[in-house]
């Protein structure tokens, strides 16, 4: 739970998988979430190897998330709690 809990990391994860990978859009969709916030539950979740970031040289550069084989292993427990939080609201 220490890798994956918490207020934004299960949101992130769940972003990410679904192909919202840049920090922009992430930012956008989490409601509440500072950028300051956003950028350390990347870099934990990266330092973690639940997520890789993969900078593309562009100018100016581009900067995706992926999840990694481990955060792949991590969805089925997200999802579940994503269908567990709708059932009981």
């Amino acid at each position: 739970m220490s890798k994956i809990g918490g207020k934004w990391k299960p949101i992130v994860l769940y972003l990410i998988s679904r192909k919202l990978n840049r920090f922009g859009k992430l930012h956008k969709r989490i409601q509440g979430i500072s950028k300051q916030m956003l950028t350390t539950q990347l870099r934990e979740l990266e330092r973690d190897e639940i997520i890789v970031r993969k900078i593309y040289a562009e100018i100016p550069p581009r900067v995706e998330y992926y999840l990694t084989e481990t955060g792949e292993s991590v969805m089925p427990i997200i999802q579940g709690m994503q269908t567990w939080g709708k059932e009981n609201r």
